[in-house]
């Protein structure tokens, strides 16, 4: 497991905030609190395919149909020692079984549509459905904890009861308000005390009705008084209420004890159900961030293209290629402050710990992360005043702890390494503990304004300067990082700006000795050079990417030709063998009238032969769609040709035309083209057109046109119901209310199947899945009935 103190200080605990903030379930926000970076290549791998394949999903569907589940651990630890749940609790227990249902209906769509999503499938074979105990569940508790009437057949009698007699009761007492009585009530009214049905009485007339006092008000000039006329209906009230209460003890004990034998598995469930929320809420925030899933180096070869930093705002922060590991392991960048080195290095080392986690990255696609045992950081301010340590010696006591753990699997992060002390002494002691860094293998970031390490990256294999821009027009950094560039001082240029006398400017420098001065003539020069070859760059990269989507814009239209191409082929050919077929219809009338009229008249006039060979040819002139579905119609056309010496012809291959000079064999030509003599297969040549062809005579072929009956259309409903029906029956009734909507031209129905155990959703699924007649399906949003309601779409 990775130090504690990296991830407080690269403040990895907002991004679990985030992650929680898109969590449904409590054990999916148990996931989140415990989620910690891995140094397992295999686990890393794992965690961001299903990273992956939640994107996908919630690209493809707008994510998984899951919702709030409470945490399911008392409730199954109760069941298990033989405690009875009460309605709420089984309410909840009730919604996991029906989410779990969902959830495998929903899996199985995909699987339905080819969708590959090896971890989503993983997780799915680790469920358990119920349909028996989720349907006994749904009948009996409400969604609130309440138990429903249709729970047993006594607890249906005894509410009829309490509801016949509550009735009674305030027939009576309403009877007594509306009567000359109600002149002694302190208020026409019907309330409740100590669950018995009372009137407000003026105290001076208590006895006028009789019955029990049951209350009285603040000042003791109204009583609230049972009449004598309902005393004996709201004791069989009360009774009535005592079954009902013991009624629905016994339910929920029966629930309870139908649950007790499957606790594993709906604990299963629920972690299942937890880790599909999980993957559900990465994917969410990887959106929100425009975030992408990176690649895996095991040889930590990471390279992050356009990095960002995930708590900045991505339209103002400026993104970074982060490379190290390939070509360098250790990356020096040099600068001054405020120049945005720190947000650099928390940037790599934040992206990386996310990686490692689990999750995407804000970085452009194609981005690839290593896999580091261990990743330290020197950042920031850490000075004790409990321990009495300076800023320093804070820092140099972290150092040597990091020095001790490192190996040549960690990544170190050092920002603005030895700093706090002499500027001669910290930038030796710079030097060396980069060196004590290399030598153990680390891979190493660090950030430091002093000039002696600018040459560093020279002096040393495996290590190269990086630098923050600076603009010296604007005085402001640009935030852009150099690679390869070492930082130079820009104190000249910005004193001569802001109007510094020359002379000043031109002593201080003579003071500068002649190696940092070449030095920054170096620095100057390389940035140069670096501008040119940015732009020579950018116009490339620019001029490539024209030419990338030219290519890909011809290819399309070129595929389209060919799909337009075969489709109209397709057409013809059909409406060819359509007019063919008709034809022979005919025709087969036509010879079965001869010859019943040759046997009637007991003579030959029409030879049989004759018939057969005249019935032959017709069927000669249908053509077959195979050669369509193979795309060789032409090529079908091209060997019916009789080509003769002398044929000018069109060679496809080249595009150019010839003349035919020898035939070589029955499928090949000699072909002059131009002074070129060369042998071509038949396949490959195409008839010239003459100049002057007799118009073809067209034949009209008015087509069928299907009549749309105002009233039939309008006495179909778009909306088929089949909730309640036999799985059996309910199929029939889809299958003929998609024949009514089809004659009624409508292009859109909906299907009501219910959510229930999921048998029935599956089944009119998998109907429609293969139904001709149907174009596409789909769930209704969530507001509309979700996966109880079912869209067809129509052809």
């Amino acid at each position: 497991m990775m130090n504690s103190k990296i991830l407080k200080v690269l403040e990895f605990n907002k991004i679990q905030n985030q992650l929680l903030q898109q969590i449904l379930t409590a054990s999916g926000a148990e996931k989140v609190r415990v989620l910690l970076p891995v140094s397992d290549v295999e686990k890393v791998s794992i965690w961001l395919q299903e990273t992956k394949e939640g994107l996908d999903v919630e690209r493809l569907r707008g994510g998984f149909p899951l919702s709030q589940i409470e945490d399911m651990k008392p409730l199954i630890k109760r069941l298990e020692v033989g405690a009875n749940l009460n309605g709420v609790e089984l309410a909840q227990i009730s919604q996991l079984l029906r989410l779990t249902s969902e959830i495998m209906c929903f899996i199985n769509d995909l699987k339905a549509e080819h969708f590959t999503f090896a971890r989503l499938f993983y997780w799915q074979d680790k469920l358990t459905v119920f349909p028996k105990i989720n349907q006994k569940l749904r009948l009996s508790i409400a969604g609130d904890g309440s138990v429903n009437d249709e729970a047993s057949l006594e607890l249906q009698k005894i509410r009829k009861r309490i509801h016949h007699r509550k009735e009674n009761i305030q027939n009576e007492l309403n009877r007594l308000i509306q009567s000359n009585l109600a002149k002694y009530l302190s208020d026409a009214l019907i309330t409740i005390r100590s669950d018995h049905y009372v009137l407000p009485v003026k105290q001076e007339y208590r006895k006028i009705f009789g019955g029990i006092v049951h209350d009285q008000s603040a000042t003791g000039q109204t009583l609230y008084i049972e009449p004598k006329q309902v005393v004996e209906w709201n004791n069989h009230l009360r009774q009535y209420q005592a079954q009902e209460r013991l009624e629905i003890e016994r339910i929920l004990a029966e629930l309870s004890a139908l649950l007790s034998p499957y606790t594993k598995e709906i604990l299963q469930n629920d972690f299942v159900l937890g880790q599909l929320d999980f993957i559900q809420a990465k994917a969410r925030l990887a959106k929100m961030q425009k975030s992408v899933i990176p690649n895996i180096s095991a040889e930590n070869k990471v390279k992050l293209r356009q990095a960002r930093h995930p708590l900045m705002d991505h339209t103002t922060v400026v993104p970074n290629d982060l490379v190290i590991g390939k070509d360098y392991q250790t990356l020096v960048i040099t600068g001054p402050n405020t120049g945005g080195k720190t947000i650099t290095l928390k940037t790599f080392g934040l992206l990386q710990i996310m990686a490692q986690s689990g999750l995407a990255i804000s970085a452009l696609e194609d981005s690839t992360v290593g896999v580091f045992n261990e990743i330290f950081a020197d950042i920031g301010d850490e000075q004790s005043i409990e321990q009495n340590l300076s800023t320093f010696s804070s820092h140099m006591t972290n150092i040597v702890a990091i020095l001790k753990a490192i190996d040549d699997k960690s990544l170190v992060l050092f920002d603005e390494l030895g700093a706090g002390t002499d500027p001669q002494e910290g930038s030796v002691l710079a030097i060396t503990i980069l060196d004590a860094v290399q030598a153990k293998g680390s891979y190493v970031m660090a950030t430091t304004h002093y000039p002696e390490l600018k040459a560093y990256g020279y002096n040393r294999a495996h290590t190269i300067n990086a630098s923050m821009e600076f603009d010296v027009k604007t005085l402001s950094p640009t935030y852009r990082l150099l690679i390869g560039v070492p930082g130079r001082s820009n104190a000249f240029d910005i004193a001569k700006r802001l109007g510094l006398d020359e002379k000043i400017i031109t002593e201080a420098r003579s003071l500068i000795d002649k190696k940092s001065q070449k030095i920054d003539k170096m620095v100057l020069n390389l940035e140069k050079q670096r501008k040119i070859a940015e732009i020579d760059y950018l116009l490339l990269h620019k001029n490539l990417e024209k030419s990338e989507n030219l290519l890909l814009d011809l290819q399309k239209g070129y595929q389209n030709f060919l799909k337009k191409r075969e489709k109209e082929l397709e057409k013809a050919y059909n409406k060819a063998n359509n007019i063919i077929k008709e034809a022979k219809e005919k025709s087969d009338k036509i010879i079965q009238k001869v010859r019943k009229m040759q046997k009637n008249a007991n003579h030959s006039v029409i030879k049989e032969h004759e018939l057969i060979a005249a019935k032959s040819q017709l069927n000669n002139l249908q053509r077959e769609r195979e050669f369509l579905s193979k795309n060789k119609v032409l090529q079908k056309v091209k060997k019916l040709k009789d080509f003769k010496i002398g044929d000018e012809v069109i060679v496809t291959t080249y595009g150019q035309r010839g003349i035919l000079v020898e035939k070589r064999s029955a499928k090949e030509w000699v072909v002059q083209i131009g002074l070129l003599k060369m042998t071509v297969s038949l396949e490959q040549l195409d008839p010239v057109k003459p100049d002057k062809q007799k118009k073809a005579k067209i034949t009209h072929i008015k087509p069928y046109v299907r009549s749309s009956s105002y009233d039939f259309f309008h006495s179909v409903n778009t909306q088929l119901d089949v909730r309640g029906k036999r799985y059996e029956d309910a199929l029939i009734a889809v299958d003929r209310y998609l024949d009514q909507a089809l004659l009624a031209s409508l292009l859109q129905v909906t299907i009501v199947h219910g959510k229930g155990t999921g048998v029935l959703c599956q089944g009119i699924r998998k109907m429609l899945r293969l139904d001709l007649r149907v174009k596409n399906f789909d769930f209704t949003p969530e507001n509309a009935g979700g996966a109880g309601v079912t869209i067809v779409k129509l052809e």
